[in-house]
């Protein structure tokens, strides 16, 4: 692909030389005949014969001058149509580092508002400074880069894209007749993807590993629990009555512990059918209005969507976040403000929804372990509540992520693929 863009690139420069070889010969043929007819017609020899011959060559080699000329401009319409209309973003820099092209979709792709031609790549890559990079690396060495993975941090998420640099000569660009060419995709979804292939293996495996173990563990809990509830109390020595009643406490608690590991680690039985997520999520509050403390509140807002779902799972979801972030809220002796916000992106074909509130946050140091079962910061917390919202939204084929609010808590932010329309037959 990289060998065909560089074609297209040179296929102007190489149409213009010819056809400035062919307009010279041409002009200096019609100036020599003109010449030589004056001479003939000085000497008054019969020269018809030989300028209608001469005639008929101009006439020729004119046409196919226009010929060329419209090859030319035919071959340029189509580079520029190739360059603005490929979907992959496609960046031409000199030696010296000028930007000679940034077509449309890399624009879009480096989120750039304007055509940055005569500026220098570094500058324009700033942000992303793995491309950046890359195309330095070819401008220096020479050699190409070919299908490189880069991961490009941005304002809130990560990029993932496939680059190949290949260097430019022949006195194609520039001042000194160097350059590089970097064509650039986003597979950010490819990599998504995968990674939620990945999960979906791993949750799989530690249900089967753990599911077991968590149910010896329960027969052996039930059974302390109920030889500590065959015990009198009253009959034991003061000193020994409270002990009695801690083991049926803590017991209890590990028992609720360990039921609520088996939930998560169960595969879950879903039950699909389209979904309208809008009033699921205005639906949260009324289901946990008895548990939410004086004065929260919860706001519903944007666009929402359907998808392919599970109704009783979905609603777990939003419970299980809305008293997540109320919780957040409590430990840190705020009044709870919840925000969901529901935006439906129709070209990528996903809704997007984030639950915010405006507690303390979530350090970055955490952010990639508030999924795994038992992790907590809390100290009255399970650790489960973050990790089954994970299963769930893996079960759905979606995608969760955490972030800032812009009140300075937590985001957890969403994202599920739209229920398609299915075609009539």
């Amino acid at each position: 692909m990289t060998q065909y863009g560089y074609t297209l690139l040179g296929l102007t420069a190489v149409v213009a030389m010819l056809v400035a070889v062919l307009t010279f010969a041409v002009l200096k043929f019609v100036a020599g005949a003109r010449e030589a007819r004056r001479h003939l017609q000085g000497g008054g020899v019969d020269t018809t014969l030989l300028s209608v011959a001469l005639q008929d060559a101009m006439t020729r080699l004119q046409a196919q001058e226009r010929a060329m000329n419209a090859r030319a401009v035919a071959s340029e319409q189509l580079s520029g149509q190739i360059v603005q209309r490929i979907t992959a973003g496609l960046l031409v820099a000199d030696g010296t580092g000028r930007v000679e092209i940034l077509n449309p979709a890399g624009r879009h792709l480096l989120d750039v508002a304007s055509d940055p031609v005569g500026a220098d790549y570094r500058d324009l890559l700033e942000a992303a400074p793995p491309l950046r990079d890359a195309v330095t690396e070819c401008l220096r060495t020479g050699r190409p880069i070919v299908r490189r993975s880069l991961e490009i941090r941005g304002s809130g998420r990560s990029s993932h894209f496939g680059v190949t640099v290949s260097p430019l000569g022949g006195g194609v660009v520039g001042p000194d007749g160097r350059g590089a060419i970097c064509l650039f995709s986003d597979l950010t979804n490819v990599f998504e993807l995968e990674e939620q292939l990945r999960l979906k293996d791993t949750l799989a495996r530690l249900g089967e590993l753990t599911a077991g173990i968590a149910h010896e563990f329960r027969n052996g809990l039930a059974t302390i629990h109920g030889y500590s509830r065959l015990m009198a109390p009253e009959a034991l020595p003061a000193q020994y009555q409270p002990y009695v009643e801690g083991i049926r406490q803590e017991t209890e608690a590990l028992g609720r512990v360990v039921t609520n590991f088996l939930n998560f680690a169960r595969p879950e039985t879903v039950s699909l059918a389209r979904v309208a997520l809008g009033p699921l999520a205005r639906r949260a509050e009324d289901d946990l209005r008895v548990e939410l403390p004086v004065g929260t509140t919860i706001e519903t807002v944007g666009e929402f969507g359907e998808i392919e779902g599970d109704e009783v799972l979905l609603r777990q979801l939003f419970g299980n976040l809305v008293r997540n972030a109320v919780e957040a809220c409590e430990t840190a002796g705020i009044q709870p403000a919840i925000a969901i916000e529901g935006h439906i992106d129709r070209m990528r074909g996903i809704c997007r929804v984030s639950v915010a509130d405006n507690g303390p946050g979530i350090p970055e140091s955490d952010r990639a372990r508030v999924f795994q079962p038992f992790f907590t910061t809390r100290s009255r917390g399970t650790g489960l509540g973050l990790a089954i919202v994970q299963k769930i939204v893996v079960t759905h084929n979606g995608r969760v992520v955490v972030g800032r609010s812009s009140a300075g808590g937590a985001s957890i932010d969403l994202t599920f693929p739209l229920n398609q329309p299915r075609a009539r037959p």
